[in-house]
């Protein structure tokens, strides 16, 4: 086997779109490497099922949450020293919903434009820690909306499936140009967690070369 460190300060983010197991993904890696997690609080989000119902009215409030609650996450896992596996990074909610919002005519560009100017001025500085690296998991439309039917969260299913479809599209788009941090692209369909502890194993080779590599330049 080849030689696998991985600094116990790393900071590790999984992105990726609604139900690509982004979660499983994030709790199992922390596991292995003992390390901390920091998940997305989908329950505590006062916006959240009313976004759902009212793209329109809430999609404004729903980013701005987001930004200010993800902002102070990275800034405390940088601050407790590291050694984190996060669920879901600052950067998508710019990059593709707050994105997606405006071209659709669900956010005014008056609120996009206020949106993208908090971002910058708090994220796309060189005294904001980004990641060591970011995990990119992506799989084929039709086993990530059969996740989401699985999992059975209300507002989830009741969401039209073009609009996962849209969301699936941005996603790919928005990878393709990212370089805020180092990216790992994983396929969901190259694992299974619940089957096979040990397919984790080549991803966390994957990892720490990734994050090695990087940490050398």
């Amino acid at each position: 086997m080849k030689d696998i460190h991985i600094p116990n300060n790393a900071i590790i983010t999984v992105a990726g779109t609604v139900g690509v197991g982004k979660s499983t993904l994030t709790k199992a890696l922390a596991k292995r490497l003992g390390f901390n997690t920091s998940l997305e609080e989908v329950d505590e989000n006062p916006y959240l099922e009313k976004f759902y119902h009212d793209f329109e009215r809430w999609s404004f409030h729903l980013q701005i949450y987001f930004l200010a609650e993800r902002f102070k996450e990275q800034k405390n896992m940088f601050e407790s020293g590291g050694g984190f596996v996060q669920d879901r990074s600052i950067y998508e909610d710019t990059g593709i919903f707050a994105k997606m919002h405006a071209d659709k005519g669900t956010m005014s560009l008056t609120d996009y434009k206020t949106y993208t100017s908090l971002f910058e001025a708090m994220v796309m500085t060189p005294y904001f820690p980004h990641p060591d690296v970011l995990i990119y998991l992506e799989g084929d439309l039709e086993n990530i909306i059969e996740r989401i039917e699985k999992r059975g969260r209300e507002m989830e299913l009741q969401t039209n499936r073009a609009y996962w479809e849209e969301m699936y599209t941005r996603y790919e788009d928005w990878i393709s140009g990212f370089n805020a941090c180092p990216v790992l692209k994983v396929r969901i369909e190259d694992y299974d967690l619940e089957a096979d502890e040990q397919s984790l194993e080549p991803l966390i080779e994957k990892i720490s070369h990734v994050i090695n590599e990087n940490r050398k330049k």
